[in-house]
C-alpha cells in the first residue's frame, strides 16, 4: 500500500511521528479487507494485536511517498504472525513483526477459512 506523509503525519521537523509508522502498518492491513469488499471488523470477529516488535531505521520526512509490505510469517488456528515493512523506494525505514489474534465474541477464536483465504496472499509476498 503506498501512502503520502502528509504534515499531520509528522513532528515540527517535518520527520514522521514514531507511532504513525503504526498506524500506516494498520492501514495496510485494513485496506487488505477494504479492497475486497468486506470490513477488518464484523460480527463474526476481528483481529486484535498481540504482540509487536519493531525497529526504526531511517526516517520518512513529509512529502515523501512511502509503501507498506506486509507478509504472512506464521499462521496459526486463532492467530497470525505478520511482517510490516514500511519502505521508501527500495530503502526500509521501518520494520514490525505483529501477532494478531482473531477474537469472536471476545474470545480467542479459529480463524474462518474465508479469512485464511483473504489473507494467505501475504504468504507468497516478499
Amino acid at each position: 500500500m503506498r501512502i503520502r506523509v502528509y504534515y499531520e503525519d509528522t513532528d515540527a521537523a517535518g520527520i514522521v511521528y514514531y507511532a504513525n509508522y503504526l498506524k500506516f502498518c494498520e492501514r495496510a492491513r485494513s485496506e487488505l479487507f477494504f479492497s475486497n469488499d468486506l470490513s477488518p471488523q464484523s460480527d463474526e470477529g476481528y483481529f486484535v494485536v498481540k504482540k509487536l516488535e519493531a525497529e526504526y531505521k531511517k526516517p520518512a520526512k513529509l512529502g515523501d511517498w512511502v509503501t507498506v509490505d506486509t507478509k504472512m510469517i506464521d499462521k496459526r488456528a486463532a492467530s497470525i504472525t505478520l511482517l510490516q515493512r514500511v519502505m521508501r523506494d527500495d530503502e526500509i525505514l521501518f520494520t514490525m513483526t505483529v501477532r494478531l489474534a482473531y477474537l469472536a465474541n471476545g474470545r480467542p477464536s479459529k480463524i474462518p477459512p474465508h479469512l485464511y483465504s483473504l489473507i494467505s496472499a501475504w504468504e507468497s509476498e516478499s
